[in-house]
């Protein structure tokens, strides 16, 4: 009898803890169309404003690198709260309030039911496909958080000049491998970089691993940071070649001396990271496996599940009472 009881007992223990899980269509009879929803609004964005699922990509990284995917990135500053965007981290990032949008269309299909947290990792699934890269199967079920993480965001995001020690710990510190993190990287071959990111690499001398040919090409782009003209909001384009495509191309430019932060350039002198990055120059598709395999683990970092955090009804604050 006594043995019936405890099989019985982890049975239910089982139970419980698999509904706790991130799952496959987590919401398939809660809310049957909230991942058609999501890439609709995902698609609809893209046409009208291209650059929004370069964002999408970003939210993902600057929300799950630091302690959770539970979508604290997009809580606004309250009396109680400073928000993650308010970090030099954040800098540049942009497109906040179609997170807004996509969240008002599932507000409107499944009241307070799907997380923003499971927004960020949907509609970056789904911005991958925009941007010409793989379809990744992302679990869902996350939960949001309450509270800001302001005071670790500089402990887990890394900055454009940080030592390559240093990033490749810090990705490792939820679980992704060099391998992984040269084809994260990858990411930076979409969408562009504010001149105040690399100035330093072009004046008052050119950074000797920079190509001669592009380094001017930047100058252009970006002139002096004492010069009366130079304002953060000058960019130049991560990849010139194909500048919306998440494909192998920042590899190849790695590898011709044309990485446009120092920490992108770092990847190829690191003799941990480097063979990753010929491999994937060369192989697109290897890339692609790797990339996935890499955001599905980041989107799945210590995420709040179950009974804890809550599911907002407006992303960018946490619920009343």
């Amino acid at each position: 009898m006594n043995n019936l009881v405890f099989l019985l007992f982890s049975f239910f223990l089982l139970l419980h803890s698999g509904a706790s899980e991130l799952r496959l269509n987590y919401y398939s009879e809660s809310c049957p169309r909230a991942e058609d929803i999501v890439k609709e609004e995902v698609k609809k964005l893209y046409n009208e404003h291209g650059n929004t699922a370069v964002s999408w990509l970003r939210n993902l990284f600057h929300d799950c690198m630091v302690k959770s995917c539970d979508a604290s990135l997009l809580l606004e500053t309250s009396k109680e709260i400073i928000s993650e965007k308010t970090s030099p981290r954040s800098s540049g990032m942009r497109n906040f309030k179609y997170v807004n949008t996509i969240k008002k269309a599932l507000e409107d299909e499944c009241p307070t039911t799907v997380s923003c947290a499971d927004i960020v990792a949907l509609s970056a699934r789904d911005g991958v496909v925009m941007l010409g890269g793989p379809f990744i199967s992302m679990k869902t079920g996350r939960r949001d958080s309450k509270e800001s993480h302001i005071a670790e965001v500089e402990d887990f995001i890394p900055n454009h000049n940080d030592s390559m020690s240093l990033v490749l710990s810090r990705f490792q510190s939820i679980g992704i491998d060099v391998e992984g993190v040269v084809a994260l990287m990858g990411a930076h071959s979409v969408g562009r970089t504010h001149c105040n990111n690399l100035v330093h690499r072009l004046y008052p001398e050119i950074d000797p691993t920079l190509d001669p040919d592009y380094a001017e090409y930047l100058r252009r782009r970006c002139p002096p940071p004492s010069d009366s003209i130079h304002k953060a909001i000058e960019y130049a384009r991560n990849d010139r070649e194909t500048p919306m495509v998440l494909d192998n191309m920042y590899h190849k430019n790695l590898l011709n001396h044309k990485g446009l932060l120092q920490v992108d350039q770092q990847l190829v002198l690191d003799p941990t990271a480097s063979p990753f990055v010929e491999k994937m120059a060369s192989d697109n598709a290897y890339f692609h496996e790797q990339f996935s395999k890499a955001l599905l683990l980041m989107s799945e970092n210590n995420p709040i599940i179950g009974d804890d955090g809550e599911v907002r009804k407006d992303c960018r604050f946490a619920n009343e009472g």
